[in-house]
């Protein structure tokens, strides 16, 4: 058996086409088009270089953006005093803030400060508590990715026994919510494992759907997985590699190579879950944008 590929770069094109199909027929019936502000502190690299990305997801998609750089020092109330004119802005529709904040600022309470119909990331109080009763308008990016690929790749969830091998609240305890909601492409049954859980290993064979986000690099093994079972990872791993040009590669916590010889779907690294993120943060802003503009 030589698993089939979750093409996550193919799927999120699709989705952001989809997106911009939408924005272009909203900007002819006379709408401005959706507005996406981001706001990241410090000066991580990883960090900029996603937020450059979601720059260009969004002119691609018709919309326009703003990038507000504050500096490492930045203080908490600088930072929250920055969300609060963003909320009262009435031409911004969607603000995502970009984790991880530097230290003195608090994340929680940046997030509790955000008005939740401009929460374009999903990841407010209130946005995650909507998520837990079943009815989240704009889902965390990364999740809702990740169950899009599932859907659109015609794999079955109803049912299934999914091991999610993350706590985070960016991704494994939504994700977990999403997938045992009732309804299409969710009805799991699912299990959040962790580094406090007993003989990882077993459990993970257990799953018919497994998904990863340990970042270690390879540390899941082929005789980790069950056989036949679609195998997710979220994690991006930089790894030396003298054969390239950097010095170093991409990898996952899944040993791709001999894990495709056992599992039926597996997503690369990366070209995977990667661009899903950014395709559903440009569907998440147009939903807020027109729910904003009903709410008018």
């Amino acid at each position: 058996m030589t698993a089939k590929i979750i093409d996550g770069t193919a799927i999120a094109a699709a989705v952001r086409a989809e997106v911009a199909a939408e924005v272009a027929r909203d900007t002819a019936a006379g709408y401005r088009p959706p507005h996406l502000t981001v706001v990241i502190a410090g000066d991580d690299p990883a960090s900029h270089v996603y937020v450059r990305s979601k720059g260009r997801a969004c002119i691609e998609a018709g919309m326009t953006h703003e990038t507000i750089a504050l500096p490492a020092d930045v203080t908490h109330a600088q930072v929250i005093e920055v969300i609060r004119r963003l909320n009262a802005d009435d031409g911004v529709d969607g603000v995502l803030v970009q984790m991880p904040l530097p230290s003195q600022v608090d994340a929680q309470a940046a997030m509790a400060a955000l008005d939740p119909a401009k929460d374009a990331d999903g990841l407010s109080p209130y946005s995650l508590g909507r998520l837990l009763q079943g009815d989240a308008p704009m889902p965390p990016c990364t999740p809702s990715g990740i169950v899009e690929m599932l859907r659109r790749s015609g794999i079955d969830t109803q049912g299934a026994r999914v091991v999610i091998v993350n706590r985070s609240m960016l991704v494994g305890r939504p994700l977990a919510m999403l997938l045992s909601n009732r309804g299409a492409g969710a009805n799991a049954t699912v299990t959040v494992a962790h580094t406090g859980t007993k003989d990882l290993p077993s459990v993970m064979r257990e799953a018919e759907i497994l998904v990863t986000g340990m970042g270690q690099a390879h540390a899941v093994t082929a005789d980790m997985i069950r056989p036949g079972a679609v195998v997710i990872d979220v994690s991006v791993v930089r790894i030396p590699d003298a054969t390239k040009k950097a010095g170093t590669r991409l990898v996952g916590d899944v040993d791709f190579e001999a894990a495709r010889e056992v599992a039926s779907w597996i997503t690369p690294v990366p070209g995977g879950v990667g661009p899903m993120t950014i395709a559903m943060l440009m569907k998440n802003t147009l939903t807020a944008a027109r729910a904003r503009r009903a709410a008018r």
